[in-house]
């Protein structure tokens, strides 16, 4: 895989990992076009490389991402006193894409968060697979606070927390610690140090280099199309990866490692 060249993001490929770093720490790692160009860049080439079997995104300077630039905003905002009518939708929608295209990644996304989880940095946490924290992290949706809307984001948190708890999240822009958020459901694990959640990171990656690459990608296909398409068609398509996966060549290695009580090629 050849990576994109980047200016707001750092990328560090360890094996089958992909380490994405947020760089913009003076911002907090607020989120600018430009860096939202440049992890759909980063999210293109791990579609095309089924090597790529896990990718961590975390934030540079102790913060995740403090949500969208302000500079973005007056940007579009002037475009738009220039007669450019769609700026704030471009800007707003282009967003959604890479967000979408996150949800969708093949590869298994493990988000770490710390600090500022606010806004779009709060639309990632709820698209990953998994989802470290921080205990004194800070999340929230702080969109209606500033009389705007988390448009692009809510309905990824609806599906990561529940409509009730969406409606309350981003109707009061209540904000809340790691632990809270492990309450919610947002995150799946809490550490209360640095070294405590560079353990946990280690851990995870380890259970990834478990699961075989190809089922792995195939089942969260899978998963991600419940209630998208119907029931009986996605057992269909569900039960023809399941043949192809028993007879392909990582079923017959996962079979043959456990009758010989050995650890499978793909988890060395």
């Amino acid at each position: 895989m050849t990576l994109p060249q980047t200016e707001t993001i750092t990328l560090n490929r360890d094996n089958g990992t992909l380490h994405v770093t947020l760089n913009r720490p003076e911002a907090r790692n607020a989120m600018s076009l430009t860096m939202v160009e440049e992890l759909m860049g980063v999210f293109a080439a791990v579609e095309g490389d089924a090597t790529v079997r896990a990718l961590v995104l975390r934030g540079a300077g102790g913060h995740f991402c403090a949500g969208g630039d302000i500079k973005d905003m007056a940007g579009a905002r002037q475009k738009a006193t220039e007669g450019e009518n769609d700026a704030f939708f471009s800007l707003n929608r282009r967003f959604g894409e890479m967000i979408s295209r996150a949800n969708r990644l093949p590869a298994v996304l493990i988000c770490v968060l710390e600090g500022a989880v606010m806004g779009g940095g709060f639309g990632l946490a709820c698209v990953s697979d998994v989802a470290l924290a921080a205990g004194d992290a800070r999340f929230a949706l702080p969109e209606t606070g500033l009389g705007v809307i988390p448009a692009q984001i809510a309905p990824f948190v609806v599906q990561r927390v529940g409509l009730t708890q969406a409606r309350r999240l981003a109707l009061t822009g209540a904000r809340f610690d790691g632990h809270r958020a492990l309450a919610l459901g947002v995150v799946h694990e809490v550490a209360d140090s640095a070294e405590q959640l560079d353990n946990k990171i280690q851990e995870l990656l380890a259970q990834v280099r478990r699961c075989a690459p190809g089922a792995n990608r195939a089942t969260k296909a899978l998963v991600l199309d419940v209630d998208q398409v119907p029931m009986e068609q996605l057992l269909d398509r569900a039960a023809a990866d399941f043949a192809t996966a028993v007879n392909g060549e990582e079923g017959q290695e996962g079979t043959l490692a456990f009758v010989q009580k050995r650890a499978p090629g793909w988890s060395e």
